[in-house]
């Protein structure tokens, strides 16, 4: 235990000899320590794992992730050590808010940065099923885009095969209807358009000859219509058209894996709207608040030290910095006095004023 307090100690940026001597203090600053050291792991967390997936899929994607979190892990430990250590506990509350506002912005700065790669571990789950609703959606709107173009390149062809098959289908519809009367004819079915004598006569031969110049016409149209859709697939073939199709589940699972962080944070951002566009509350709330409570968390040690009242061992660190500041002005002084041949009288009163306040 007594490790562990001192290691929180030195978290906490304080003079651990100093603090030694003042019991009361100690467990103050092992709640700001530990407060300083899990903001770092959080740090390295939230770091390693946005630095994983910039590397994911390379060999050293692991390698990486931890030497990246390390460092930034403790980049923001010494930041925050230095923070909490710098705000000094003996100038008024008004100066103290002061000098802790601009680190105040600075911590809520960092807790945003934290905040995000954890949020996006937190809704992996519901980021992949985004993600892949927005590659299905971004896939089809592709296909679509370049079958407009495709239309618009080739609209003459394209002009000319479906007036070639509207031709074939009318054709082929008059003739499967003439067809029929023919049959009426040969075997004697009386309608308003056929005798209703049975046999094969000069009107039954003449709409035979008819039916077959007019087959052999559609033979053509439709060898015309082939001809057509052979160059319009093999125009489709070159343009990429025919490879283009919407992704399977197995896809889109893969997309949705090795997808970057650009990605998820985009998706994370989506998952507050619903797909109509409205948002959705429960989600936004969720997504605020985890972003709030790291954003708090990393404001912690500035609150606390704020809100500590001045106690034994500020008034210690104050005496020693008194004290080394007189040592320092009396060397100094006795330099310059040394320099100039006379011990001016200024400087030994303004010694003797020091050395009194330092016994005061």
């Amino acid at each position: 235990m007594n490790a562990i307090s001192r290691f929180f100690w030195f978290c906490s940026g304080v003079h651990i000899s100093t603090l030694e001597k003042h019991s009361t203090e100690q467990n103050k600053y092992i709640g700001i320590g530990a407060t300083i050291f899990f903001t770092g792991l959080f740090a390295a967390l939230s770091g390693g794992y946005a630095m994983y997936f910039v590397f994911k899929g390379a060999e050293g994607a692991v390698f990486f992730a931890l030497f990246f979190g390390i460092i930034w892990g403790l980049a923001i430990f010494n930041m925050d050590r230095y923070i909490v250590s710098s705000i000094n506990k003996s100038a008024s509350t008004n100066k103290q808010i002061l000098q802790a506002t601009p680190r105040i912005l600075l911590a809520i700065m960092i807790g945003i940065v934290i905040s995000r790669p954890l949020e996006l571990k937190i809704f992996d789950k519901e980021i992949k099923e985004r993600l892949k609703v927005s590659y299905l959606n971004n896939q089809r709107s592709n296909i679509d885009t370049l079958n407009a173009a495709f239309e618009n390149k080739y609209a003459i062809e394209m002009g000319k095969l479906n007036d070639a098959k509207a031709q074939r289908d009318s054709m082929a519809s008059a003739i499967k209807t003439d067809r029929q009367k023919l049959n009426f004819e040969i075997f004697g079915n009386k309608t308003t358009e056929t005798s209703g004598v049975m046999g094969y006569g000069p009107y039954a031969k003449r709409k035979e000859a008819e039916l077959k110049q007019r087959e052999q016409n559609l033979d053509t149209l439709t060898a015309d219509v082939r001809t057509l859709e052979k160059f319009i697939d093999s125009r489709k073939q070159f343009d990429g058209l025919m490879t283009e199709k919407l992704y399977t589940g197995k896809q889109l699972d893969s997309l949705a894996n090795i997808a970057g962080f650009a990605d998820r944070n985009w998706a994370l951002g989506q998952l507050s709207f619903n797909r109509d566009g409205s948002r959705d509350t429960s989600t936004y709330l969720a997504v605020t608040f985890i972003g709030l409570l790291f954003i708090f968390f990393e404001c912690l040690p500035v609150f606390v030290k704020l809100m500590s009242s001045r106690g034994p061992y500020d008034n210690s660190v104050e005496n020693i910095e008194i004290a080394q500041e007189y040592e320092s002005d009396k060397d100094k002084d006795f330099e310059i006095a040394a320099i100039d041949g006379v011990h001016d009288t200024r400087v030994s009163t303004e010694i003797e004023k020091r050395k009194n306040q330092l016994y005061e």
